[in-house]
């Protein structure tokens, strides 16, 4: 399964990405996480379903000083998962 996920509140500046690489990472899951231009983290991860609803869980918690007000899932098609690799943090450096 492929998921796609659009973090808004206090998510920016807060250590949300890392927090998230951490988190999918354990799980085992591939793709990304960055943030927006508009303050949001956008993040696309594949893995098994109760993976990514743990994933979804650690999400809505976020990181400590961090505040999620909203979180918009979509799940994406299968094929989405062919060009993703292990799951990593997009312009972090």
């Amino acid at each position: 399964m492929v998921r796609h996920y659009l973090v808004l509140g206090r998510v920016q500046g807060v250590g949300f990405r890392w927090f998230v690489h951490r988190e999918a990472s354990e799980l085992g899951l591939c793709g990304w996480v960055r943030n927006t231009d508009e303050g949001a983290v956008e993040i696309i991860a594949a893995g098994e379903e109760a993976d990514l609803a743990e994933l979804r869980t650690a999400i809505g918690r976020g990181p400590r000083g961090s505040r999620v007000d909203q979180v918009i899932e979509h799940l994406l098609a299968d094929s989405e998962a062919a060009t993703l690799m292990p799951f990593q943090i997009e312009g972090a450096w």
